[in-house]
C-alpha cells in the first residue's frame, strides 16, 4: 500500500511540475568523464555583482524570461562542471531562451553575499554552486533548492539539465 501512495504522490508531482515546467533538452553526454571543459573559469572575480544582476533584471523585464544566478567560485569543481554542463550544445540555447542568466563570483563566501542577501540569505551559503531562480520582478522562485547543484560533479548532465527545466517557463 505504501508503495501504491509513494508512486502515486510520485506521479502527480510529476504531472503537476510537468505542467509548470519546460521540457528539457536531452543531453548527448550522459557520463561527466566525457564532458568537455571549455570553460574553466565562469566568473568574473573583478565583475561589479550588483550591475550584473541588475542588468539580468532589467532583461527580464523586458524578455518575460526568468533570471537564473549561478553563485560560485573559481576554484569550485562542481561550480566548473554545472558551467561546462550549460555550454553544452543543447544547453546553451536551452538556458537562453528560458532564462536572464548571470554568474556571482561569491569567492571563498567572501565576496558578494549581497546578491544573495536580496533574496533573504544572510547565513552561509550551504554550498556553491548555488543557484536563485527569480521572476522578472525579483519574487524568488526556487527558495529553499538553492543548493541542489552543489554536488554537481555527481550528478548526470541530463539531471543538471532536468533540474534547470524544472524551474524553467
Amino acid at each position: 500500500m505504501k508503495r501504491v501512495l509513494a508512486a502515486a504522490a510520485l506521479t502527480f508531482v510529476t504531472v503537476t511540475m510537468a505542467g509548470l515546467a519546460a521540457e528539457a533538452p536531452r543531453v548527448s553526454v550522459s557520463d561527466m568523464k566525457d564532458l568537455p571543459v571549455v570553460v574553466r573559469a565562469p566568473y568574473d572575480e573583478k565583475a561589479d555583482a550588483i550591475a550584473a544582476v541588475d542588468a539580468a533584471f532589467a532583461r527580464a523585464k523586458k524578455s518575460g524570461k526568468r533570471v537564473l544566478i549561478d553563485l560560485g567560485g573559481n576554484w569550485c569543481g562542481d561550480c566548473i562542471v554545472l558551467a561546462n554542463i550549460m555550454q553544452l550544445k543543447e544547453m546553451k540555447p536551452f538556458i537562453a531562451s528560458h532564462f536572464e542568466f548571470v554568474a556571482v563570483d561569491v569567492g571563498r563566501f567572501d565576496k558578494n553575499l549581497q546578491i544573495p542577501a536580496r533574496f533573504g540569505i544572510t547565513k552561509r551559503l550551504e554550498g556553491v554552486p548555488s543557484v536563485i531562480i527569480a521572476e522578472p520582478d525579483g519574487k524568488f522562485v526556487n527558495e529553499g533548492k538553492i543548493s541542489a547543484l552543489s554536488d554537481a560533479r555527481h550528478m548526470t548532465p541530463q539531471g543538471v539539465a532536468d533540474w534547470l527545466a524544472q524551474w524553467a517557463k
